[in-house]
């Protein structure tokens, strides 16, 4: 239990991207298999489908929306207004996280402390909102919570329960019932192409691929439970989608695409996803990334 709070409290780092695990998800020669490869050396356990929720469990969905396109009629909320910047402590910062815990975001606990958990909810929050992600909660964000744009959909006629990853926005959206109820930032692909070595299946290999996450229409598949090691570093709590592709938690996840073709979360994402997705959930991916 220690040790889980331990990984977990490492996620603060994302702030500063001061720990990178390379994520996996290979669109190159050396694509990863649909099942979990021989030889993986991992700490963790892969689920059966008996494991895995076979339906979404029961979890508030946000109000349906307004007249106002992109809208939604979320309850009312009056912003502190007190300039936060990362670091900070007090009511504000709670009154900050209860509201975005409130919107479908990820804040974490609302303890009053303004670190790396809370910062990558607010850069989900922001860049759903048309704004450029920083660390600083200032008057246009504060209006923002006041009154908050809904995430566009990007497929209108999607099932109920499915996940839409925007690749141009780097934000994740879980739906379920038809409203979005978990909106995170994400770090997909970089796009630039690479070649590793790495010993696998007790050989030094050569890995090499385009660090894309390719757009599309897929499901979720096989999925591991805590630390999973690939052939191009180490994956929390993996959710596969695509082949190798995959949600998973990672201790960086950066304001730009930094993966090597997977859609990496902030840890404490990572950490409930499993229990809110189940198998053969609908995942879309759409867009694209303007550096």
């Amino acid at each position: 239990m220690m040790r889980g709070r331990r990984r977990l409290a490492a996620a603060t780092l994302v702030a500063v991207g001061a720990v990178t695990f390379a994520a996996t998800g290979v669109t190159g020669t050396a694509q990863a298999r649909t099942t979990a490869p021989a030889g993986t050396v991992t700490t963790s356990t892969v689920l059966s489908s008996s494991t895995v929720p076979s339906a979404l469990p029961a979890f508030p969905a946000l109000p349906a929306r307004a007249a106002v396109p992109g809208r939604a009629a979320y309850p009312p909320f009056t912003a502190p207004g007190k300039t936060l910047k990362l670091g900070a402590k007090g009511s504000a910062v709670k009154a900050l996280q209860s509201r975005l815990k409130e919107l479908g975001y990820m804040p974490g606990s609302a303890d009053g402390r303004y670190g790396g958990t809370t910062l990558t909810a607010v850069w989900a929050f922001q860049k759903v909102q048309g704004i450029k992600p920083t660390s600083t909660i200032a008057a246009r964000t504060w209006r923002a919570l006041e009154n908050p744009r809904a995430p566009r959909v990007l497929v209108p006629r999607g099932k109920p329960a499915r996940v839409e990853v925007d690749l141009t926005k780097q934000v994740m959206v879980l739906y379920r019932g038809g409203a979005p109820v978990m909106i995170s930032h994400i770090s997909s692909g970089s796009g630039i192409p690479y070649t590793e070595y790495a010993t696998w299946n007790g050989r030094r290999q050569r890995f090499s691929g385009s660090a894309r996450t390719p757009t599309g229409d897929y499901k979720t598949t096989w999925r591991v439970k805590g630390w999973h090691r690939s052939y191009l570093g180490q994956l929390y709590n993996p959710i596969f989608f695509n082949g190798g592709i995959a949600l998973h938690g990672a201790l960086s996840v950066p304001l730009y695409p930094a993966s090597h073709g997977c859609v990496r979360l902030p840890m404490n994402v990572a950490e409930v996803l499993p229990g809110m997705l189940g198998k053969g959930v609908p995942v879309h991916v759409r867009g694209a990334f303007r550096r």
